[in-house]
């Protein structure tokens, strides 16, 4: 499976604009602009926050996965990504990526959810991405 995501911009870096379009037709376009990434969103998106949305999903399915092969289905999963772009010696980078999940799942005890929701983080093909360029944490809270 290959996935295809698109992009157009228009202007320079710092007073240009631009859209992020997916390929598949679920979201886009998506304006995005240098503001967006280092100020304030107002309504626009930045390619950090589309990671950590991608960062949660990924995560979120490799849990769930993770859950269910242990015999414990979730009920629900409320995952959250925060991606931290900050100015390095290197230059610009995504520096950390906060992952925080809430699980509703019948039947576990807190301390198994905690090791399997450590466990997703390590097989999340995203977290696999990012891992070795990014420092990735995890907060799992049992409801």
């Amino acid at each position: 499976m290959k996935s295809k995501g698109t992009a157009t911009w228009n202007g320079d870096l710092f007073n240009g604009s631009g859209t992020a379009s997916l390929d598949s037709g679920a979201a886009g376009p998506l304006p995005v602009s240098w503001a967006s990434r280092t100020e304030a969103a107002k309504g626009k998106t930045s390619p950090e926050e589309l990671i950590a949305a991608a960062h949660a999903a990924c995560y979120s399915m490799a849990f769930s996965n993770i859950l269910a092969d242990a015999g414990h289905v979730a009920t629900q999963l409320d995952t959250s990504g925060v991606s931290t772009f900050a100015k390095t010696d290197a230059g610009m980078r995504i520096t950390t990526m906060a992952l925080s999940v809430v699980g509703q799942v019948p039947g576990i005890d807190a301390e198994t959810f905690a090791k399997l929701a450590e466990d997703a983080k390590n097989g999340c093909p995203v977290s696999n991405a990012l891992v070795g360029n990014v420092d990735i944490t995890l907060e799992a809270t049992l409801a």
